[in-house]
C-alpha cells in the first residue's frame, strides 16, 4: 500500500471518529447538569468532603469550602444502609489492595537507591565501582525496572482494585485472582532484578528483563485484571463512571502490549527499534496514564465533595486518548533508518494529544474552581493536584518535543531523561501517593499515626523533584546545543553536564528521603492498625448491615 495513503488514511479515520463522537454528544461539553457524573456519591454526599487523611481541623475547613454545594442534595440524607454497604465493598476490597500498595512502596524504596547510586555514578564513576552488579549499566536497569514493573503498577493497581467496589457499588468479586496474580507479577519481578543484576538483559528499554520471566507480567496483570469482568454483570450502579471506561482500557491494553512487544522470533532489526517504543510510549499512555487520570477523577471529587464539573468533557479526553496515543511512540526515532511517513504519522499523533490533555486539564481546573483553598487543609488533594498539573506539563512538553526542530536538540540528551521523569514521577508517582493516603486509612480501619509526616513527605519530594527537573532539563539542553557543534568536542558536550549531574543527584537524594519518610509512615501505620488481624473485621460490616435491615 502507498505509504502517503496509509498516512492520510489513519488521520481520516482518527478525525472522523473523533467527530463522530462528538456528535453523538447530546449535550455541551461544559453542561455540568450530567447524572453520570454523580455516580459516585451516594444520596446526601454531594458537599460533604471524605477526607481520611485529614484531621479533625481540616476536615471542619473542606466542609465549610464544600458548604455551597449541599443545595445540590435537596434535602436527601445518606443511609446507614448505604454507607454500611459501602463499608462491606471497602472491606471487599481491603486484603488484596494491601497486598499490592505494600510490595508497591518496597519497589519504590529498592528502585529509589538503584536510582540514586546510578545518578552518583554519572559524575562519580569510581563509586562502588568494583562490584558488577553496581555497575551503571545493570543498576539504572533496575531502577527503570523496579519503577516501571514494581512501583507505578503495584501502587496504580492496588488503588484500582480498591476503588472498584466503590464506582460499582459491589463486593469485589476475585479477590483471590488478585492476589494470586500480584504473587505472580512479584515472583516474575524478583527474578527479572536477578536476571539483570547478573547481565542477563534483552537489549531493549523498557523490555531489558528477559521473555521468559516477562511473560509473567501479562498473566499476572490479567489476573489482577479478571474482577472487573466478573463485577461488570454484578454492578448496582446504571452508569458506568468514567475512571471505570479509563481503568477496563488500561488492564486490557497492557496485556495486549507486553506480549506483542515480547513475542519472541518476530521483531528484528529497525522493526525492532520500532516496536520498542510503540511499547515504550504505549504503557505508559495506555496503561500508567489511564489508571492514573481514572484515579483523579475519583480522588478529586470527594475530596472536595462537588461532582466533576464537565462529565462530557471527561469522555471527550477518553476518547480521543484513545485515538490519538497509539502511533507517538516513533518520534524517539527521528533521525533514524525508518520510513519517513512513519515518523511524520508519529509527530501528528503527538499533537494531537493535545486534545485529550487540554479537556482534561480544562475540566479539573473547571471542577476546582472555587475550591483553590482546599489545598491548604487537603494532602490528599495537595498530591492530586500536583500530579493533574504535571501530566498537563509533560504532555504538552512531550508533543513540543515530537517537532523536528525542538527534537534534534533535546534527543540522546538528559533533557529526555527529565522529561520522562516529569510523566511517570511527576504525575503518576504523585497521584498514587495521593490515592494511597486516601485509601489505606480505609482499608486497614485506622488514621495515619504521624500526619506531619505527609507533609513533610510532600515538601521533601516536590522540592527535590524541582531541582533533579530544573537541573537536568539545563544540563540536557547545554548538552544538545554542544553536540550539534562541529567545532566543539564529544568530551566537551560530556564536561559541560557535570555540575547539572550533580544538582541532579541532590534532587533525587531529597526524593529518596521522602520515599523513606512516606514508608516509614506506612510501616508505622501498618503496625498500628494490627493488620494481620484484618479477617477478623471483615464479617462485621456484614453482620451490621443485617442489623439494619432487620
Amino acid at each position: 500500500m502507498n505509504p502517503t495513503a496509509l498516512l492520510l488514511a489513519a488521520f481520516i479515520l482518527s478525525i472522523a471518529g473523533l467527530f463522530a463522537f462528538i456528535w453523538s454528544l447530546r449535550k455541551g461539553l461544559f453542561d455540568a447538569d450530567v447524572s453520570g457524573a454523580r455516580t459516585i456519591f451516594h444520596k446526601g454526599e454531594i458537599g460533604q468532603p471524605e477526607e481520611p487523611s485529614a484531621g479533625d481541623a481540616q476536615r471542619q475547613a473542606l466542609s465549610l469550602a464544600a458548604a455551597d454545594h449541599l443545595a445540590e442534595n435537596h434535602g436527601q440524607q445518606t443511609s446507614a444502609i448505604e454507607m454500611a454497604a459501602r463499608e462491606q465493598a471497602d472491606r471487599s476490597s481491603s486484603l488484596p489492595a494491601f497486598l499490592l500498595i505494600v510490595c508497591a512502596v518496597v519497589w519504590l524504596v529498592v528502585a529509589s537507591f538503584a536510582g540514586l547510586i546510578s545518578s552518583l555514578k554519572l559524575h562519580w564513576p569510581e563509586f562502588l565501582g568494583d562490584v558488577s552488579w553496581l555497575s551503571f549499566g545493570r543498576l539504572r536497569t533496575i531502577h527503570l525496572n523496579g519503577v516501571a514493573y514494581g512501583w507505578a503498577p503495584m501502587g496504580l493497581l492496588g488503588l484500582t482494585i480498591w476503588m472498584l467496589p466503590r464506582l460499582l457499588q459491589t463486593p469485589l468479586l476475585g479477590g483471590r485472582l488478585v492476589m494470586v496474580g500480584g504473587l505472580v507479577w512479584n515472583a516474575a519481578l524478583v527474578a527479572g532484578m536477578g536476571a539483570l543484576a547478573i547481565g542477563l538483559n534483552a537489549g531493549l528499554e523498557w523490555l531489558e528483563i528477559p521473555w521468559q520471566i516477562g511473560v509473567l507480567f501479562a498473566f499476572g496483570g490479567m489476573m489482577i485484571g479478571m474482577p472487573l469482568a466478573l463485577m461488570l454483570s454484578q454492578r448496582k450502579v446504571k452508569h458506568l463512571y468514567v475512571s471505570v471506561w479509563y481503568i477496563g482500557a488500561a488492564l486490557f491494553w497492557f496485556p495486549i502490549l507486553y506480549l506483542v512487544a515480547k513475542v519472541p522470533g518476530v521483531h528484528f532489526g529497525v522493526e525492532q527499534a520500532t516496536m520498542n517504543w510503540w511499547f515504550g510510549h504505549n504503557v505508559l499512555g495506555l496503561f500508567y496514564t489511564p489508571m492514573s487520570i481514572a484515579a483523579i477523577y475519583y480522588f478529586l471529587p470527594k475530596v472536595i465533595g462537588r461532582p466533576v464539573r464537565s462529565y462530557n468533557l471527561s469522555l471527550l479526553g477518553f476518547w480521543t486518548l484513545a485515538f490519538f496515543y497509539g502511533q507517538v511512540g516513533a518520534h524517539h526515532l527521528i533521525g533514524g533508518p525508518i520510513p519517513e511517513w512513519l515518523i511524520t504519522l508519529s509527530i501528528v499523533q503527538s499533537m494531537m494529544m493535545v486534545i485529550p490533555v487540554l479537556a482534561f486539564s480544562a475540566n479539573q481546573h473547571l471542577t476546582l474552581k472555587g475550591h483553590f483553598s482546599a489545598l491548604r487543609h487537603s494532602p490528599v488533594l495537595r498530591f492530586i493536584v500536583f500530579g493533574a498539573m504535571m501530566y498537563t506539563v509533560a504532555s504538552l512538553q512531550g508533543s513540543a518535543e515530537a517537532l523536528r526542530s525542538l527534537n534534534s536538540i533535546t534527543h540522546f540528551t538528559h533533557f529526555t531523561v527529565a522529561h520522562a521523569h516529569l510523566g511517570m514521577y511527576g504525575f503518576v508517582t504523585m497521584v498514587i501517593f495521593g490515592g494511597v493516603y486516601f485509601a489505606l486509612p480505609r482499608i486497614l480501619n485506622t488514621a495515619w499515626p504521624r500526619p506531619a509526616l505527609i507533609s513533610w513527605h510532600f515538601w521533601l519530594v516536590v522540592a527535590g523533584f524541582a531541582v533533579y527537573m530544573i537541573t537536568l532539563s539545563i544540563g540536557g539542553v547545554l548538552q544538545g546545543l554542544a553536540l550539534l557543534d562541529p567545532a566543539r568536542g564529544f568530551m566537551e558536550s560530556v564536561a559541560v553536564t557535570m555540575p547539572w549531574l550533580q544538582g541532579r543527584s541532590i534532587g533525587g537524594a531529597m526524593m529518596t528521603l521522602g520515599h523513606l519518610v512516606f514508608a516509614l509512615h506506612v510501616l508505622l501505620m501498618i503496625v498500628k492498625s494490627g493488620a494481620f488481624a484484618l479477617t477478623e473485621s471483615r464479617s462485621a460490616p456484614v453482620r451490621r448491615i443485617a442489623e439494619l435491615e432487620v
